[in-house]
């Protein structure tokens, strides 16, 4: 593959139908172009990237009998990991260079290798050696076993991080359980979701608009894939023997911004706008009482902001009950079944509350962000949360039968 420059595009074709009786899901050989098409995104990676190779070809060439390819995506790296790729590419017929000059971003450089890819598998390991490559054996089996998705993870029997800080630790903890706040029914499918060492059917994901933005391609995967069968197998994450980490306050944010787009880009975009013009009547309603409790009955600050924020609530819930998700309300007749949704309604805006601060520590004391700009992503992501757990939780239909 040559040098090129081309404006990113998120879609992944099929590959072409195959003639006769075969399958075109079937992993042989006769019924597809090639069996596996394993991407190696890389940056910066010239010293890392041949004995990565190296390693892969030796396994797979035993595992798959030279049907596979190895295609290396690079983002123009200053220190033209580039040329160590062609060179490889002249080298064996199973490697392919492809060198994005305007372009960058380890998901991207995953999806436009997919994009030109020929296998019915398609996976993507790091090459910084961080990933080891005799896990893939483990991973391809699960894809034989029928899985739509063989993850390598670092949560399960076998797997383990080699030598990190307790920080760093805490980080990758904390990123997963916002995560699991704002897209559980995504994030809460797999014990690794932040994992970047997997598999996937190109069926699961071919023809599907793949829009992800930094680091965490496997939660696009997983948020707009066709995934039914997930594998899991094991591994300890290696601390890099070459060059630096890329892992900085930056890689954070674009992950938190990928979460909130990928939520937006899931919701009930109809009931989601009507939830937020709800909130904006709820903060008047705040503001409002607030002032009359303050000014004019001359009540305590912690008082009024409470009880403000309690009328809030009612007037926020009411709206909401009644026009936001008033199609549910109706299939939860009684005053009994209102009552159990106000109370749950009211612990789920407690527990945003809860998760604004939160958010805005992690921010502010953590990475550094502007107070106010930290202030801003976590209403944003606090909004979200409340309106998917008050959608899945306030207003979920599971008795349609009156008291």
């Amino acid at each position: 593959m040559s040098s090129s420059k081309p404006s990113f595009q998120g879609r992944i074709a099929q590959l072409p139908q195959v003639q006769g009786d075969a399958k075109p899901d079937k992993l042989t050989s006769s019924a597809s172009p090639l069996q596996l098409s394993l991407v190696i995104p890389t940056y910066n990676e010239r010293h890392n990237l041949e004995i990565l190779v190296e390693q892969l070809r030796q396994l797979l060439d035993r595992l798959l009998a030279h049907d596979y390819e190895l295609i290396v995506v690079d983002d123009d790296s200053p220190d033209r990991t580039w040329e160590v790729a062609q060179r490889l590419a002249e080298t064996y017929p199973q490697v392919h260079a492809l060198r994005r000059q305007g372009e960058r971003g380890l998901s991207t450089a995953v999806i436009r290798g997919w994009q030109v890819s020929r296998g019915h598998v398609l996976g993507v390991i790091d090459a910084d050696l961080q990933h080891p490559p005799e896990i893939l054996e483990q991973l391809w089996q699960q894809i034989e076993r029928g899985a739509d998705l063989a993850l390598a993870s670092r949560h399960v029997d076998g797997g383990g991080v080699s030598d990190w800080s307790l920080s760093r630790r805490i980080l990758s903890r904390g990123a997963q359980l916002v995560g699991l706040i704002l897209l559980p029914g995504v994030v809460g499918r797999v014990s690794d979701p932040m994992s970047g060492f997997f598999m996937v059917r190109r069926s699961a994901i071919a023809e599907r608009f793949l829009d992800p933005v930094g680091y965490k391609i496997l939660i696009e995967v997983l948020g707009r894939g066709d995934i039914s069968w997930i594998g899991e197998v094991g591994y300890v994450f290696q601390e890099r023997e070459q060059g630096r980490s890329k892992v900085t306050w930056k890689q954070y944010l674009e992950y938190l911004q990928h979460l909130g787009k990928l939520r937006l880009d899931l919701l009930p975009v109809q009931r989601f706008l009507r939830f937020g013009l709800v909130g904006l009547t709820g903060v008047v309603v705040d503001l409002a009482v607030f002032y009359v409790l303050r000014e004019r009955w001359q009540l305590g600050l912690t008082r009024s902001a409470m009880l403000s924020a309690e009328v809030a609530i009612l007037n926020n819930f009411y709206w909401n009950d009644r026009w936001t998700f008033s199609d549910l309300s109706r299939q939860q007749k009684g005053w009994r079944k209102q009552l159990k949704r106000l109370l749950k309604f009211n612990i789920v805006c407690l527990a945003g509350l809860i998760l604004n601060v939160l958010i805005v520590n992690i921010l502010f004391n953590l990475l550094g962000v502007n107070d106010y700009l930290a202030k801003l992503v976590a209403i944003a992501l606090v909004t979200i949360w409340n309106f998917s757990i008050n959608l899945k939780l306030s207003w979920r239909v599971t008795d349609v039968s009156d008291p």
